[in-house]
């Protein structure tokens, strides 16, 4: 991979073009760089967003406890048009418009300048991250039942240090490796649920579904449990560059996801909660396993369990593969150390990974309900980053060659985005104070950490550098306006 110092550029526009995506490449006509790795297909790219953003039921179960059946089923089903629909949409655009590693750092950092990325790319990286540390735990918290010693204590810190270097080799091992084993996972997390159903039938009474009370609704647990477990569509654009042809695989890798997610929550939640009697204070992490006990017995309480263990190994590969490839994206644009764009023998990003790891080994002691809260306050403000770039990009460069563009105007990519930046707002403001301290006092960390970045660049304390092979975003942009109208 050539490598040019970031220092010493004299831009010139020309325009590329890539897998048939049109680029507007500033400095260099050379397209993308094309590795000999194999790409992933729409089938591997499926079950990625799949453990990206849902992973299965595990982990829904607050929400009943939150809210009560009928709640916790409309919002599994009102929810996703709310916030996913818009988030993926975006993603499929944005993501086919700048097919490469950096994602939605390149999307922002192409509308605001690269001081935002870097925000948006450490935000959403801390976010990623914090994610990633609660899979440990929710695998535990599944196999605890059965292995008591597993509740905690050091027994508990052992298993969730084994279970993590055991699952960083995995991606170490490479990102088409990660992709059929998250087909293979998908497939043995979801099919339990299917028998579960089966066996449930004659047990299942309607009214059970429309209980609710609205005076007892836990409205800030309730709304981040939909929101943690429908959220992270866009986190699949940071491996764009390692797609087939991204202009087609990816919105319909995103498309077949969406209705994989949706069904995947709503009917085993509508199974739990018509086959057995309610109690909330029961639906709690784990509680499928208990449930699948009392429809099925202890043979299929065991397969839920082997599928949670697994679903959560999916969660956590797939989390990995997004976190780490975004630091080797963000390093190839200059904005990290140039090691960060280092690839091990397998393709994969080597020190991109290494963070990752400790940064979910540092974060394991969080509880879960903690865990969600604040990777939801991150996210939020990443979001809200993502919807500002695309709607300036909707305006600014109207004209720029969009593979794949949401059937919608200036005005209607605004009224989109409206919705669910209220729902941030909303989630924002129920964020308990220790969680919005702690939140903020990350954001104040990336603020500080670019400057301090480029000053160690400039003093060349530490090489950083942008690849020959991308386009210069940031360069000349009444040119590339030009162009692109």
């Amino acid at each position: 991979m050539k490598l040019r110092n970031s220092a010493n550029r004299q831009p010139s526009v020309q325009m590329g073009e890539f897998n048939g995506v049109a680029y507007m490449d500033i400095d260099h006509p050379i397209p993308p760089r094309v590795d000999n790795l194999k790409k992933l297909s729409v089938l591997p790219l499926v079950f990625l967003i799949f453990y990206e953003v849902s992973g299965g039921p595990f982990g829904i179960e607050d929400s009943v406890q939150a809210a009560g059946p009928l709640l916790a089923l409309l919002g599994f089903l009102v929810f996703p048009f709310i916030w996913s629909v818009p988030e993926a949409l975006i993603t499929a655009e944005m993501g086919t418009m700048f097919p490469e590693n950096g994602g939605y750092v390149v999307w922002v950092s192409s509308a605001l300048g690269p001081y935002w990325g870097f925000q948006q790319g450490w935000m959403k990286w801390l976010s990623g991250v914090i994610d990633n540390a609660l899979y440990p735990l929710l695998f535990l918290d599944y196999l605890k039942s059965a292995i008591p010693v597993l509740g905690g204590g050091i027994p508990r810190i052992v298993a969730v240090i084994v279970l993590t270097l055991a699952l960083t080799y995995m991606n170490y091992r490479g990102l088409t490796i990660v992709g059929w084993m998250a087909v293979f996972l998908g497939v043995f997390s979801v099919l339990p649920f299917v028998v579960m159903g089966f066996v449930a039938i004659p047990k299942l009474k309607p009214s059970r579904w429309l209980v609710v009370n609205i005076h007892k609704v836990d409205w800030g647990l309730y709304l981040n449990t939909l929101f943690w477990n429908l959220n992270y569509w866009d986190s699949i654009s940071t491996l764009t560059g390692e797609m087939q042809n991204p202009k087609k695989t990816l919105p319909m890798a995103l498309f077949y996801a969406f209705i994989l997610v949706v069904l995947g929550y709503f009917f085993p939640l509508l199974i739990g909660t018509g086959a057995i009697p309610l109690d909330r204070d029961l639906w709690t992490d784990g509680y499928f396993s208990d449930i699948a006990k009392l429809i099925g017995g202890v043979w299929l309480r065991w397969w839920i369990q082997g599928a949670s263990a697994l679903s959560n190994m999916g969660m956590f590969v797939a989390e990995m593969s997004s976190d780490s490839f975004q630091l080797l994206g963000m390093a190839e644009r200059g904005m990290l150390p140039e090691f960060f764009s280092k690839r091990s023998r397998y393709g994969t990003p080597l020190f991109g990974i290494l963070f990752s790891a400790s940064g979910v080994i540092l974060l394991s002691w969080l509880s879960f309900q903690e865990i969600v809260a604040a990777e939801n306050f991150l996210y939020c403000f990443g979001m809200i980053l993502e919807f500002v770039a695309f709607v300036r990009l909707r305006m600014k460069y109207p004209a720029a060659f969009r593979p794949y563009k949401i059937p919608v105007g200036t005005i209607g990519s605004i009224v989109m985005c409206i919705p669910p930046t209220a729902l941030i707002c909303v989630v924002l403001a129920l964020a308990s104070l220790k969680v919005m301290l702690v939140s903020l006092g990350a954001v104040f960390i990336g603020l500080v950490m670019q400057p301090g970045l480029k000053h160690i660049e400039k003093k060349q304390l530490v090489k950083f550098s942008v690849s020959s092979d991308l386009p210069d975003i940031h360069a000349n942009h009444q040119n590339t306006e030009s162009l692109m109208d």
